[in-house]
């Protein structure tokens, strides 16, 4: 899952070849962590799988890595659009941060798939202009669209939560984050306890997948255009089509169950609320308080969702505390000096979380799964992993930051 680094360089990582402190290397240490725990509940797949099968039931390592990196996306996010205070140039960045090494992986991806290497999933009667669209506005898991690459779908969830603090942002309700978090938790404990479910990508199955990609890819442009011009009318107009685009898809057409989509959102202006203590723009209190009830409802809503053929709820709820326990925990180890590994795993850590799944697929249809689980090749795999995605840094991810920089100082406004 795309989480963006702090301070982008186009060159090797700062947090590995150099000691110097920042008060917000904790956010890179947790990405870190993050980005390993992911890699390997993906890579567990193919050289440890009995291992695996053990684990999950008691420990889902996926949605540990993933709501690490929610928290961490829902404190940073905000901050970096109130800190440039325009809309254009938060998007900008946005966009320059996200996409180069998105399209490269993509890319790459599609290439071995012609050599025969690896192979993509089979997206059905969707065509493949539908597909490249919906992946284009990066909410093809909302728009009900199979995955490019499976990781691909926290992405969309990451685009919704983009349009929302926009939203918030144009309205002036940005500093309401403890309030919206604590809403959207009760909604899927509401959800849940009334027994309120959608089958998956309900909105697509009711008007159609076509209609709708072609729908949602128009009102995100014009959402995102008007969000980012100068009458502030359009960005008014702008900000809210793009946050009711997001309320609608998030909650009607995902694939995830629908108390689940909205825990995501709340865990992530959760992490927002507490960006706003931090800075003295609320009590910490006040998000404590929120805090509270976000995880409450997120783990009374697992336990009364239940065991299901893909998920269990011991494994979802153990998961989901330690992810906000890594958080809490990395919070308060923020004056204290991080590891260079974790800060530098951390400044790397989109280029792991994208990369890793095309060596894995090459990996599948070459050599093959593991019939017994090997923790040599598990390691072997991060050692190959981890200086690949150092070279993906700093030769795509890099320039592709200092090209948006560039380009956001000349429209910023004066």
């Amino acid at each position: 899952m795309e989480t963006p680094p702090l301070t982008p360089q186009s060159r090797l990582p700062a947090s590995i070849t150099t000691t110097r402190p920042s008060r917000l290397s904790w956010l890179d240490a947790l990405r870190g962590i993050a980005a390993l725990v992911v890699v390997f509940d993906h890579s567990s797949y193919t050289f440890m799988a009995d291992f695996r099968q053990e684990l999950m039931p008691h420990f889902n390592t996926s949605r540990y890595g993933i709501m690490v990196f929610f928290l961490v996306s829902g404190y940073i996010i905000p901050a970096s659009l109130e800190r440039r205070g325009c809309v254009r140039t938060f998007w900008i960045g946005r966009i320059f941060r996200v996409y180069p090494l998105w399209a490269a992986v993509v890319a790459v991806l599609l290439t071995v798939n012609l050599l025969g290497i690896a192979e993509i999933r089979d997206f059905g009667e969707q065509s493949a202009a539908a597909v490249a669209v919906a992946h284009a506005t990066m909410l093809q898991e909302l728009l009900g669209t199979p995955n490019l690459l499976l990781i691909l779908w926290t992405l969309s969830y990451e685009m919704a939560f983009y349009l929302l603090v926009v939203a918030l942002f144009t309205v002036r309700l940005h500093e309401r984050s403890a309030a919206v978090a604590v809403l959207l938790a009760v909604l899927a404990a509401v959800t849940v306890t009334a027994g309120l479910a959608l089958p998956p990508s309900a909105l697509s199955g009711l008007v159609g997948t076509g209609p709708l990609i072609a729908f949602a890819s128009i009102a995100m442009g014009v959402a995102i255009c008007c969000a980012s011009a100068r009458s502030p009318v359009l960005r008014v107009f702008g900000g809210v089509l793009g946050g009711v685009l997001a309320l609608v898809l998030v909650p009607f057409n995902g694939t995830v169950p629908l108390w689940e989509g909205l825990v995501i959102l709340a865990v992530m202006f959760l992490g927002t609320a507490v960006y706003r203590a931090e800075n003295g723009q609320s009590t910490w209190r006040y998000a404590a308080g929120t805090a509270v009830i976000v995880v409450a409802c997120a783990v009374g809503s697992a336990y009364r969702y239940g065991d299901g053929d893909h998920f269990t709820r011991r494994g979802w709820i153990v998961a989901f505390l330690l992810a906000v326990l890594t958080f809490g925990v990395g919070l308060l180890s923020q004056r204290r000096c991080i590891p260079r590994m974790l800060t530098g795993l951390g400044t790397i850590s989109y280029s792991v979380y994208l990369v890793h799944p095309v060596l894995l697929a090459v990996i599948d249809s070459t050599i093959g799964r593991r019939r017994q689980d090997s923790l040599a090749f598990e390691v072997a795999f991060f050692a190959a992993l981890l200086p690949l995605c150092v070279l993906t840094h700093r030769y795509v991810e890099g320039p592709g930051q200092a090209w948006g920089r560039r380009l956001a100082r000349r429209v910023q406004p004066p």
